[in-house]
């Protein structure tokens, strides 16, 4: 665990994948081309956490859906990457916009398109439901599944390593 945590203290941004990470992985089709999934209100507090403490959030994810941009924007979120099939192309765009290292990015996926990003960066994170090939190649397997808090739980071990944590639940107490 320590290492984790010398790796978390590295961390500027954490980029999450959404179907299967923030969402359970679910696809509900509707009539007239809707879509519609579930968000836990706990990832999205921990990620407002997260902008909060001064550390960047975005997200990477290879479908498009008007219900995730809905959702980004509720949170603030204004790193949005939708339609992105090949995640790689997406994360070095991000990465050269916000000038980073690898080792200052932390991602959060759950299948193998998300190999490649899952590889690079300084904290690699995901799900406790996420296929075995993926947890083996991870520094961190949340204890939640995707889409029913692990997001959050992530967002909590970075906090917690940069020393951001208490300050921020230090907010809502002085309220």
């Amino acid at each position: 665990m320590q290492n984790i945590l010398e790796k978390a203290k590295k961390i500027r941004l954490v980029i999450f994948d959404v179907d299967g990470v923030l969402s359970d992985g679910s696809l509900i089709y509707g009539p007239n081309q809707t879509e519609s999934k579930a968000f836990h209100v706990h990832d999205g507090m921990g990620m407002r956490l997260l902008l909060k403490s001064g550390i960047q959030v975005g997200i990477i994810t290879a479908r498009k859906s008007e219900v995730v941009a809905r959702r980004m924007q509720d949170l603030e979120v204004i790193h949005v990457y939708q339609g992105y099939s090949d995640k790689v192309l997406a994360y070095d765009d991000l990465k050269q916009k916000l000038q980073l290292d690898d080792v200052q990015i932390a991602y959060v996926g759950d299948d193998l398109p998300d190999l490649p990003l899952l590889r690079r960066v300084g904290l690699a994170c995901t799900v406790h439901n996420a296929p075995a090939v993926i947890q083996q190649h991870v520094s961190y397997v949340t204890k939640a599944k995707g889409g029913k808090g692990a997001a959050r739980e992530v967002c909590e071990l970075i906090l917690n390593a940069n020393g951001g944590y208490e300050t921020a639940i230090q907010t809502y107490l002085d309220r």
